[in-house]
């Protein structure tokens, strides 16, 4: 694929108005969110599951693409379609994770890193066959009050930037994830300290990719918001508007103006609160850069509970709520989204 087509694909993700469904959960990860409220995990729910988020009318008016796990981009749709050509007919991109998930760092008690560059460029060229225009690896960096250690921010950026540059290799456009955890149990950092690991972790980052010569108009990066942590001491708690402002200023410290775009994950936060912080985002604009979302939970919680009650009846309710959440996170990535 030439550099024109990876770029048109950049573009397209992150056009206006338009986001990114996370639908990508491991087996493990889906177990416990269907198990919360009363589903069994069978591989036949989690597909009737992701075929509802899917398939569910007008979604592609405000989602431009889908991250999809190993399981889903190779099953169908209860009409014989796979679920690729049932996106496309949507006009949502498929996208696919691709990482093998975290483990210890060994000799770094505590921290993670990201594995899965073993086969990499074999999968990412099946995954292309398969119907995937882009790809997703997450890294996960740890605030304590001793981490995150340099070694283990060098490690997974430059895991990132490998992983990038076989995806551009192979013609799928690369998302890089490196998520700073916001709602781990000992996530107690205050929002001075998330700014400067925000800072540090994606300065680390885009040193990488450009030592693996990996082509910014041709990747977006997915990151959390500069938020403190979830459990941090309630005097250190800000407003939306602190949250904004720490944000798009770590990203014109760190985040070259070649890259393609950014899209948030929602990192813990509560539905509304994800959408109130992009919208204050997008109204400071503009940026050098479209600012978007790649919302997971934010986007699809009320959908599992809602269709979790009956998944015959409830089918259509949920899909609508689905759509409702991605039109008011739509609006926020155009900083037209209202408070109700």
């Amino acid at each position: 694929m030439s550099i024109e087509n990876l770029e048109q694909i950049a573009q397209a993700m992150v056009a206006p108005g338009k986001g990114i469904i996370a639908v990508d959960e491991s087996t493990s990860t889906i177990k416990k969110r269907m198990e919360a409220v009363g589903l069994e995990n069978s591989e036949e729910n989690r597909r009737k599951y992701r075929q509802l988020l899917l398939t569910a009318p007008g979604l592609g008016e405000y989602i431009s693409g889908a991250i999809l796990f190993d399981e889903t981009i190779r099953q169908k749709t209860d009409d014989g379609r796979t679920m690729v050509q049932a996106m496309e007919a949507a006009g949502i991109i498929p996208g696919i994770k691709v990482d093998k998930g975290t483990h210890p760092l060994a000799g770094h008690p505590g921290e993670m890193v990201t594995e899965g560059l073993d086969g990499l460029r074999e999968r990412l060229q099946e995954y292309a066959q398969l119907g995937a225009k882009f790809a997703k690896w997450r890294a996960v960096i740890k605030i304590t009050d001793d981490t995150p250690t340099s070694a283990a921010v060098e490690a997974n950026t430059h895991a990132l930037a490998r992983y990038a540059a076989l995806c551009q290799e192979v013609g799928l456009v690369p998302m890089v994830e490196p998520e700073i955890l916001m709602d781990d149990k000992d996530s107690t950092q205050d929002l001075d300290t998330s700014f400067t690991v925000h800072k540090e972790v994606l300065q680390s980052l885009f040193a990488q990719l450009e030592l693996n010569d990996v082509m910014l108009e041709g990747l977006i990066l997915k990151v959390s918001m500069v938020i403190p942590g979830k459990y941090a001491a309630k005097e250190d708690q800000v407003d939306p508007e602190d949250v904004a402002e720490a944000t798009v200023r770590v990203f014109k410290h760190a985040v070259p103006a070649a890259v393609a775009g950014i899209v948030f994950l929602s990192g813990g936060q509560a539905d509304q609160q994800a959408t109130e912080h992009l919208n204050i985002i997008n109204t400071m604009g503009p940026h050098p850069w479209p600012i978007s979302f790649s919302y997971g939970r934010a986007l699809v919680s009320k959908a599992l509970e809602t269709w979790s009650k009956d998944q015959t009846a409830q089918y259509a309710a949920a899909q609508k709520t689905v759509v409702e959440r991605a039109k008011e996170n739509s609006l926020a990535a155009q900083g037209n989204w209202k408070k109700k």
